[in-house]
């Protein structure tokens, strides 16, 4: 083999988004985030030389983030990849990095996750290399949940591959480390650039990112707490909604759309209630209902308000009906359009849940009403 090993997940068509990993990890690291990026872009994630499943002969002692930066630009070119956004976590971080700097033709948006534009200096990861290559990996992978999580929290798959990875491509990757110092150069990027940092990470500290986010003009940085050096896969909720707001698209869109059909009281207050248990379900609504189907220019929002009253009607969604006649009247329906609709729905849908849905709609309306005259508190 003379390609990194790698998977692909999503639609041949969609838009091409490389993942990298942090030394010592596997393209597993991003199991909590890949798929469901996978949504809307193409995701490559691929194993560093000596990592996952990736030849462990793809590099040697002395080789540079340039190198690794090589082996990922050659993984693209044989999957006809020519532009493509880049998300990376450390080492991976940095060979975004020197994408982004070196090859900026091909580096449509990058984000640089729990990594630096240079790590410390060359003599720890020249002393960690040699430790490597005398002793092996064993010792370090002990100790790999207090340099990767906050305490309490591990990925046993993560510290499994650690253990497995190949000594000499590991060290390899850490004279590559020793090496790295974009510093003077990270003001040449011109990608979009988000930058997240874990709060709690002792290896890449929020400092480095915000050394990054004063060199880069218009660079977006992100904190998460409770994250330490591995954040897709201590807190991947936090790292997807960064990375969707980053790389824009039916997320983007769907807020904008959803704020002007239901109103941003509406919205604030569904975003206010919104938990650990229901921010994916959110997540969903925005991108799919909202910036996917609401978007699409065929119907307008009219037309669109006509058949989301209709449905709701017969399936008896009371609560959602008061929300969208509200909604209705925002896309410029008048209350007899309104009550048009209502009264079809009594032939096609039945008396009786016509009945309930003029009882809903006369409500709203009446509150519409009120507060149009200024007598609403």
């Amino acid at each position: 083999m003379t390609l990194l090993h790698h998977r692909i997940e999503g639609p041949a068509s969609a838009p091409p988004l490389l993942l990298g990993p942090s030394l010592g990890t596997s393209y597993a690291l991003w199991d909590a985030v890949a798929p469901e990026l996978s949504a809307t872009h193409r995701v490559i994630r691929w194993d560093l030389p000596g990592h996952g499943r990736s030849p462990a002969g793809l590099i040697g002692a002395g080789a540079t983030v340039g190198d690794l930066a090589g082996l990922v630009l050659a993984l693209a070119d044989s999957l006809g990849v020519e532009r493509f956004a880049y998300a990376g976590v450390s080492l991976g971080g940095a060979v975004g990095l020197h994408l982004a700097v070196h090859h900026p033709q091909r580096v449509e948006s990058l984000a640089v996750i729990c990594s630096s534009a240079h790590f410390g200096g060359a003599a720890p990861w020249e002393e960690r290399a040699a430790r490597v290559r005398r002793e092996g990996l064993a010792g370090l992978a002990d100790s790999a949940d207090t340099r990767w999580f906050t305490p309490g929290f591990t990925v046993p798959r993560l510290v499994r591959d650690h253990r497995e990875a190949d000594p000499g491509a590991y060290a390899a990757c850490c004279d590559a480390l020793a090496a790295f110092d974009l510093r003077d150069r990270v003001d040449r990027v011109t990608a979009p650039v988000l930058l997240v940092a874990g709060r709690e990470d002792p290896a890449t500290p929020p400092a480095h990112l915000r050394e990054i986010a004063d060199a880069v003009p218009g660079a977006t940085l992100v904190e998460i707490p409770g994250a330490s050096h591995l954040a897709p896969a201590e807190r991947p909720e936090a790292v997807l909604t960064a990375l969707r707001a980053h790389l824009g698209g039916d997320g983007a869109r769907g807020m904008a759309v959803r704020r002007e059909v239901l109103g941003d009281a509406h919205v604030d207050r569904a975003q206010a209630r919104q938990n650990a248990f229901t921010a994916r379900f959110q997540d969903f609504i925005t991108r799919y209902a909202w910036g996917e189907v609401w978007t699409d220019p065929t119907l307008s929002r009219r037309e669109r308000s006509l058949i989301t009253l209709t449905a709701l009607v017969a399936h008896g969604h009371h609560d959602e009906l008061a929300m969208h006649v509200r909604a209705a009247r925002r896309n410029g329906l008048t209350p007899d359009e309104i009550g048009a609709v209502l009264l079809q729905t009594a032939v096609y849908c039945g008396v009786p849940a016509a009945n309930a849905a003029f009882a809903v709609a006369q409500r709203v309306l009446t509150e519409k009403s009120d507060a149009d005259s200024g007598t609403a508190g």
